[in-house]
């Protein structure tokens, strides 16, 4: 998805132009993936941009940071205040947020301590990640021939951009197969997510959702629908789920920053329901957006405002 240039970008610390943000080709990241990252969405809302969740969406970062053993000289204060410097910077009423903390160039070992770690921050106005349509009328997925890392090999909890070579084989195998995106399973053989996606299942008035011990990333967008659809009154299970269930259950809709709340219409070519948006997820989605947009009362504080960006 081609998506569009803005004009500035926070590179440790100071704002270059878009062109100028660059790295040394014998960067650390460049050669062992060596960085990790965020996804972050602000909305435009009737009280001017507001970016969701960005406290938490920070913690994540510096706690993916943490497991890689990736020492940032910028603490979550310092992150939240350049982020929304670069959306004000940049004069964006909704974009997408992707900070990066990676290590540079200073050795070529696979040892990555001698480098120095830095860090960049980039928005960019960008929509509906599985397609324009996706929202409202599902996407056809595969279940993946790829499996998730299996535990104490690559840390699933950690946004990291190694874990991602993963995700890739998944997407290219799902667009190359003609569907929008694939399911991973783990190496037990159960459900894990898409290749960028948290994943819930509707089963008899139930939302399903595979637990962190699934190899899976904790999501923040994952997180706000359970707490909003017990909110609602549904009762939300995280717990293994088989295979095969993907096939028998009432609904399933993908979460994540990027594709927000995005319905399953069909998985490997089997109709999921009635192959089109069910009730549930479409109350899920109206709530979400609700509150993203400020249109819906946010009782737990999920909106940052971007200061000067008031209306």
């Amino acid at each position: 998805m081609a998506f569009a240039k803005s004009s500035k970008i926070w590179m440790n610390g100071e704002f270059v132009d878009w062109e100028n943000a660059t790295v040394h080709v014998l960067s650390h990241a460049l050669h062992y993936g060596s960085s990790v990252f965020e996804g972050i969405r602000s909305y435009r809302t009737p009280k001017g941009p507001a970016v969701f969740r960005l406290k938490d969406h920070l913690r994540r970062l510096l706690d993916s940071a943490k497991i890689y053993r990736i020492d940032p000289a910028w603490d979550e204060k310092a992150l939240f205040d350049a982020v929304m410097k670069t959306i004000r910077v940049n004069r964006l009423e909704e974009c997408y947020v992707r900070p990066l903390i990676y290590r540079g160039y200073g050795d070529v070992g696979v040892n990555p301590r001698p480098c120095p770690v830095e860090a960049m921050i980039a928005v960019w106005e960008w929509g509906a990640y599985l397609g324009p349509e996706a929202v409202e009328k599902g996407v056809d997925v595969q279940v993946s021939t790829w499996q998730r890392f299996a535990p104490n090999t690559l840390p699933a909890m950690a946004k990291c951009a190694a874990n991602y070579m993963n995700s890739q084989l998944v997407k290219m195998e799902a667009l190359d197969n003609g569907f929008a995106e694939g399911i991973i399973t783990n190496t037990g053989g159960r459900i894990c997510e898409g290749s960028g996606e948290n994943i819930f299942l509707v089963w008899r008035g139930r939302l399903l959702t595979p637990p962190l011990s699934a190899s899976i990333l904790p999501g923040i967008t994952r997180e706000s629908v359970i707490t909003l659809a017990r909110e609602m009154g549904y009762e939300v299970v995280e717990q293994e789920i088989p295979r095969e269930a993907l096939y028998v259950c009432d609904e399933i809709f993908f979460t994540g920053t990027a594709a927000e709340i995005t319905p399953i219409r069909s998985v490997d070519r089997i109709s999921v329901g009635g192959g089109s948006k069910g009730p549930v997820t479409k109350r899920l989605q109206e709530r979400y957006a609700g509150i993203a947009s400020g249109t819906m009362k946010d009782e737990h504080g999920w909106l940052d405002f971007v200061p000067g960006g008031e209306r």
